[in-house]
C-alpha cells in the first residue's frame, strides 16, 4: 500500500537528528530533532558547517581537525565515516555572555552520490551521548573508588583511611544517583548495560523497556529474555564484542522480537560498546539503540517510488519512441501525398484533352461502327485513368467531399447486397453494430467506396473463402492513445472495423500499406491505391485509420470518424422536381444593397414582379401606399427603429392575405426562441441558391411546405410548358484556361452544345474581356499564371453579380468557397459538361 507520508515528512518528524550538507559543507536542511539536540534553530541553514557551530578557541582537543578530515574523506572517496563519543565544545549565547559547553556526539556522515558516482551531498546523523558519557564516567569513578578501597584493605591501611574512602564513594554516589537516574531513564535512545559473558541485564532504561514491551529484564540473561534474536546473529555479535573488546556499530539493523505475544520487526542504529574493568578486561557491554523504523520505511518508500518512476520513465520513453515513429510515418505519407496530388492535377488536364477529342471524334464518325467501337474502348481507358486520378487525389486529401450527418449502421445495411455480389458466396459476411451508435459527419459516397475497397482487399487476402466481419461501435480515444497517433485529437469517435480471416500482414508490410501504388499482389492484379485512398479520405474527414494484423490469423482495419451531435440527415431524393417561377408581386426588404440586387434579379428571372426597400420603415411606406403585394420577403435583422417582426405584424393588418417569408444568416431572438422557429414563421436561411429561393417562395405563396429534396432548375418550353416556367436562353460562356489544347477542345464542345463561348489564357485577359462583353457563366481553372482562379472569382462576384462561376479543376471546389459555386471536375466529357450546363 502506498505510504500517505512523503520522505520530507519522515525527515522532519524523525526522532533522530539529521543535517543535509552540500559537498562544500554548506548546510542545506536540518530537521527538528537536530535543532533540539544542538540547541540551534533553522538559522544555521545556508551557513558553512564550522561557522554555524564554531569550536571553542584553545579547547585543547583535536575533534574539529578530525571531523574536517573525516568529511573531506567522505567528499573525496564517497565512503561513510563514523565517530563514536566525539567531544565537541558548543558555543552557547547567554545573558551573561557567550560561553562554550562540551557535548559528546556519535556522528555518522553518509555520502549521497550523483549519477557519476561522485559525492553530491552529505547526510549527517548526530546522536547526543553527553549524558551517557557522564554515566559511564561516573561508573568508572565508582569502580575506581571501589578498587582503591580494596587496595587499602589489602595493604592494611588504617580504618580511618578505609572509612574516608568509603564515605567519599558514598557521597559521590549519593550526589550523582538522582541526576544519573533521571538522565538515564529520560534518554531518547534505548540503553542497557549487561554484565559478564552470559550478558546479564544490570541496567535498562525506560526507552528500552518501551520498545521491547517488557519490564522483567534486570537480572536475566539476554538469551533467556530474547531467544528469538539468536537465529538473527545478535548473540554472536555480543559474544564477539565481549571476547574481542572491539565495539560494534550497525546502521538500520533489522531486529525481530516478540512483543505482546506477536513478532514485530524494528530497524535500529545499534552500538555495542565494551565496558572495561580496572584491569583492562571486558566486564560487560554498554548497548545503545535508536529506533529508525520510520526512517527506514521512508527510505524504502523512496526506493519504491524511484523504481516506479524508472518504470514510468521507461514506459514513457517507449511511448515517445512509438509516437515519433508514427509522426515520421505521417510526415512521409504527407510528403508523398503532396507529390501525388500535384501529379494527379496535371494528369487530369491531359485526360481532359484526350477525352474531349475522343468525344468529338465519336460524334464525327458516328456512322462508322468500327471507329465508334475503338473510340469507346479509348474512352473506357480514359475513365479508368480518371478513377486512378481520383484515388490519388483522395490520398492527397484534395478530393472534393460533400459530408452529411449519417449513421454508419444504415450505410452498411444499405451496402449489404452490393457486398454480397462483390465478395461472392464463399465469403461469409457478419455485421456487428454496437448499441446507441453515434452519428458522424462524412461523405456517404466516398465512405461506401472505402468499405467496398476494404472488403475486396479482405476477399483477396482470404483467397476467396473465409469470413468478413464489419463491426460498428462508439469509441473514446484518450490522451494515452493519441500519444502514439500525434495527428489525431483525443475525443469521441465512431469506429468502423473491417476484419478478415486471411493470411495477415507482417510489420514491414503494415508500415508501407498506405503508400500509393504499394501492393503485394502480382502485377496486373492490383493498383495499390485502395488503402491509400482510404487513408486520405479518413484523414481528410478528420478521422484516424489503424491496421492490426497477425500472420496466418487475419487483419483488422479500424477507422475512427469524429462523432457528430447533429441529427442524421435524410438521404436526398434522387427524383428531380421541377422548379417554376410565378407572376405574383414580391416586396424585398434588404439593407445590404448587393444582396438586395442579387435577390431582385433572381426573383425577376423567375417571372415575379419585384419591389424593393432598404429598411423596414421604407417597406411599411410601400405597403401603406395601397400597392397590391402578395409576399413580403424581409431580412430578420434590419437597421432603424422598426424591427422586421413588427413590420410583418403591421403589414398583415393592412393586407390580411399577405404572405411573409423571413431570411437571415443570424436570426438572434427575433423569430427564434428556445432553439425553434416561432409558430407560423417561415424562414429561408442564408446563404441560399436560386433553386432554394424558387421552391421556398412558391411553397409560401401556395401556403404549404417546400419540398425537402433539392432539385436543379428545369426550364420546360413549348406549348405544354407550365405557366410561369422559365424560358430557355442561349448562354454566353467565358472559359479561362492556360492550357491551349484544353481551351480549344472545350470551346469546340461548348459550340457543339449550342453555347456562345469565348476563351482566354489568364485572369487578366478575362477581366479585360468582361469589360468588353457580358457573360452569363465564367469557367475558370484554379491554378492560373498571375492572378489565381479564386481571386478572379472574387472580383467577378463583386463587379458582375449576375455572372455564375464554375471552377474547372481536378481537386474540386477550393475550401471556404461559396456554397452555390459550381464545380466541373477534370477530366470531363461532353455529357458531363452538358449535365452541368443543364443544371445551371
Amino acid at each position: 500500500m502506498q505510504s500517505p507520508f512523503s520522505f520530507k515528512q519522515f525527515f522532519n518528524i524523525s526522532p533522530n537528528a539529521y543535517v543535509l550538507m552540500s559537498r562544500e559543507l554548506v548546510i542545506i536542511e536540518v530537521n527538528q530533532a537536530f535543532c533540539t539536540v544542538t540547541g540551534h534553530g533553522r538559522d544555521s541553514i545556508g551557513k558553512y558547517l564550522f561557522d554555524a557551530f564554531p569550536a571553542a578557541p584553545d579547547s585543547g582537543n583535536d575533534s574539529v581537525a578530525a571531523l574536517k578530515a573525516s568529511l573531506d574523506n567522505v567528499v573525496r572517496h564517497g565512503c561513510t565515516e563514523t565517530f563514536s563519543a566525539l567531544p565537541y565544545d558548543m558555543r552557547v549565547e547567554a545573558a551573561d555572555g557567550a560561553h562554550f559547553v562540551r557535548h559528546v556526539w556519535n556522528v555518522t556522515n553518509t555520502p549521497l552520490l550523483d549519477d557519476d558516482g561522485h559525492t553530491a551531498f552529505i547526510l549527517g546523523h548526530v546522536i547526543d551521548v553527553t549524558e551517557l558519557e557522564l554515566v559511564k564516567n561516573t561508573l568508572r569513578a565508582v569502580e575506581s573508588e571501589r578498587d582503591a578501597l580494596k587496595a587499602a584493605r589489602s595493604t592494611g591501611g588504617s580504618t580511618n583511611q578505609h572509612q574516608s574512602v568509603v564515605s567519599e564513594a558514598q557521597r559521590l554516589l549519593a550526589s550523582q544517583s538522582m541526576y544519573l537516574h533521571r538522565l538515564f531513564n529520560q534518554a531518547p535512545a534505548a540503553i542497557a548495560v549487561t554484565h559478564g559473558p552470559d550478558h546479564v541485564f544490570e541496567l535498562v532504561n525506560n526507552t528500552y523497556l518501551d520498545i521491547v514491551g517488557r519490564c522483567d529484564l534486570v537480572g536475566r540473561t539476554v538469551r533467556e529474555v530474547f531467544p528469538e534474536i539468536g537465529v538473527q546473529g545478535y548473540f554472536d555479535l555480543l559474544d564477539n564484542v565481549y571476547t574481542s573488546g572491539e565495539p560494534y556499530i550497525g546502521r538500520h539493523q533489522p531486529v525481530t522480537i516478540n512483543k505482546d505475544g506477536a513478532p514485530i520487526t524494528l530497524f535500529v542504529d545499534l552500538i555495542y560498546q565494551p565496558i572495561f574493568d580496572a584491569n583492562g578486561k571486558v566486564s560487560g557491554i554498554f548497548t545503545l539503540g535508536v529506533d529508525v523504523t520510520a526512517q527506514k520505511m521512508a527510505q524504502d518508500d523512496v526506493l519504491r517510488y524511484q523504481t516506479q518512476l524508472e518504470v514510468l520513465v521507461e514506459e514513457r520513453t517507449k511511448s515517445l519512441e512509438s509516437a515519433n515513429a508514427a509522426l515520421n510515418q505521417s510526415q512521409k505519407l504527407e510528403a508523398i501525398g503532396k507529390l501525388t496530388g500535384g501529379v494527379a492535377h496535371d494528369f487530369n488536364n491531359v485526360l481532359q484533352i484526350i477525352s474531349g477529342n475522343l468525344q468529338l471524334l465519336r460524334d464525327t464518325y458516328a456512322s462508322s461502327r468500327v471507329a465508334t467501337d475503338r473510340l469507346e474502348l479509348a474512352l473506357d481507358a480514359v475513365a479508368r485513368g480518371a478513377k486512378l486520378s481520383s484515388q490519388l487525389l483522395a490520398f492527397a486529401r484534395r478530393q472534393p467531399l460533400q459530408p452529411t450527418v449519417v449513421n454508419l449502421a444504415r450505410i452498411v445495411h444499405d451496402m449489404g447486397s452490393m457486398l454480397v455480389r462483390a465478395l461472392g458466396e464463399s465469403i461469409e459476411i457478419e455485421t456487428i453494430v454496437g448499441g446507441g451508435l453515434w452519428n458522424t459527419l462524412v461523405d456517404r459516397n466516398q465512405l461506401e467506396n472505402v468499405v467496398l475497397n476494404l472488403a475486396i482487399n479482405a476477399r483477396d487476402a482470404m483467397s476467396g473463402a473465409g469470413k468478413l466481419t464489419i463491426e460498428l461501435g462508439n469509441s473514446c480515444l484518450d490522451d494515452g492513445y493519441v500519444l502514439s497517433a500525434p495527428e489525431i485529437s483525443a475525443g469521441q469517435y465512431v469506429m468502423l472495423a473491417v476484419s478478415d480471416t486471411g493470411s495477415g500482414m507482417p510489420a514491414e508490410i503494415i508500415e508501407r500499406a498506405f503508400e500509393p501504388f504499394f501492393t503485394t499482389k502480382p502485377e496486373g492484379q492490383g493498383t495499390g491505391l485502395g488503402l491509400s485512398m482510404a487513408y486520405g479520405f479518413v484523414k481528410q474527414s478528420g478521422g484516424h485509420i489503424k491496421i492490426y494484423s497477425e500472420l496466418e490469423h487475419g487483419t483488422t482495419i479500424k477507422i475512427y470518424l469524429p462523432r457528430s451531435f447533429e441529427l442524421e440527415e435524410e438521404t436526398p431524393s434522387r427524383i428531380k422536381a421541377l422548379v417554376v417561377g410565378g407572376t405574383e408581386t414580391v416586396l424585398v426588404v434588404e439593407d445590404d444593397l448587393k444582396v438586395q440586387m442579387t435577390v431582385v434579379d433572381m426573383l425577376t428571372q423567375l417571372g415575379y414582379r419585384v419591389l424593393k426597400a432598404n429598411d423596414a420603415q421604407s417597406a411599411l411606406t410601400v405597403i401603406q401606399s395601397g400597392i397590391e403585394i402578395d409576399l413580403l420577403f424581409t431580412d430578420v435583422v434590419m437597421p432603424g427603429p422598426l424591427r422586421s417582426p413588427e413590420l410583418a405584424r403591421q403589414a398583415r393588418q393592412i393586407l390580411p392575405q399577405l404572405r411573409v417569408l423571413f431570411t437571415s444568416g443570424y436570426t438572434q431572438n427575433a423569430i427564434v426562441h428556445g432553439g425553434r422557429l416561432d409558430p407560423g414563421v417561415e424562414l429561408l436561411s442564408k446563404p441560399y441558391g436560386r433553386d432554394d429561393l424558387a421552391r421556398k417562395v412558391r411553397a409560401v405563396l401556395a401556403g404549404k411546405p417546400a419540398p425537402a429534396a433539392p432539385a436543379p432548375l428545369a426550364r420546360p418550353s413549348g406549348p405544354d410548358a407550365e405557366p410561369g416556367a422559365i424560358p430557355v436562353a442561349k448562354k454566353r460562356i467565358l472559359l479561362v484556361e492556360d492550357n491551349a489544347d484544353l481551351r480549344a477542345i472545350t470551346c469546340d464542345m461548348l459550340a457543339l452544345l449550342g453555347y456562345d463561348a469565348a476563351a482566354v489564357a489568364s485572369s487578366e485577359e478575362a477581366l479585360t474581356m468582361l469589360t468588353a462583353r457580358a457573360f452569363d457563366i465564367v469557367f475558370t481553372d484554379i491554378h492560373l499564371p498571375g492572378m489565381s482562379g479564386t481571386a478572379l472569382a472574387s472580383h467577378i462576384r463583386s463587379s458582375y453579380p449576375h455572372c455564375r462561376i464554375v471552377y474547372v479543376s481536378g481537386a474540386g471546389c477550393p475550401p471556404g468557397e461559396h456554397g452555390d459555386t459550381a464545380t466541373l471536375t477534370k477530366p470531363y466529357d461532353l455529357m458531363g459538361l452538358k449535365s452541368l450546363l443543364d443544371t445551371l
